[in-house]
């Protein structure tokens, strides 16, 4: 479950600093340290997401081995909204990573350590690759605002045990 806050609190940071760079002019001081913030911090998350895909794939394996589940519209649309989801949470690295190989070769590093490139450079693609990046992006946000809004009586119960917790330990 910490993997799940890892990545919940990675995307407020990435949504920041995609907004920011994709209006920050080409010539501002720190755009590029900016982006390689941005594309660190995603590559962190996607391997993050690789790893919560594992994790829920045995657990799965595990829990549907012994019983099937009954297949009835809740279920069904639960296990759609999370696919979409895990989807959109692959598409949008994966497009950023379209981006940026299409800008130049060697471009995307890890906090230093350089990713080696999926995609060819090809500067004909940078406009294709930028609007999927964005509207993957966007819609992304719009799955995650939608699954908070789902479990919003888990959302509104955590919050207010934070609120206690908070409240039992003010600080002097």
């Amino acid at each position: 479950m910490n993997v799940h806050w890892w990545m919940a609190a990675s995307y407020p940071a990435l949504i920041a600093t995609g907004i920011a760079i994709a209006h920050l002019p080409d010539d501002f001081p720190g755009l590029a340290a900016l982006r390689d913030f941005h594309e660190s911090v995603a590559m962190g998350t996607l391997v993050l997401l690789v790893w919560r895909i594992i994790a829920l794939v045995q657990v799965l394996a595990e829990r549907y081995s012994r019983r099937f589940p009954r297949l009835t519209r809740h279920w069904w649309q639960k296990t759609l909204n999370h696919a979409a989801l895990y989807v959109m949470m692959l598409g949008v690295p994966l497009t950023g990573l379209l981006l940026s190989n299409s800008l130049a070769a060697h471009d995307v590093t890890f906090f230093g350590w350089p990713v080696p490139d999926l995609f060819p450079p090809d500067p004909d693609r940078v406009p294709s690759a930028y609007s999927l990046h964005f509207w993957s992006s966007y819609g992304l946000l719009l799955a995650a605002v939608y699954q908070v809004y789902e479990q919003r009586h888990y959302a509104r119960a955590m919050l207010r045990r934070f609120r206690l917790q908070f409240d039992r330990h003010p600080s002097a």
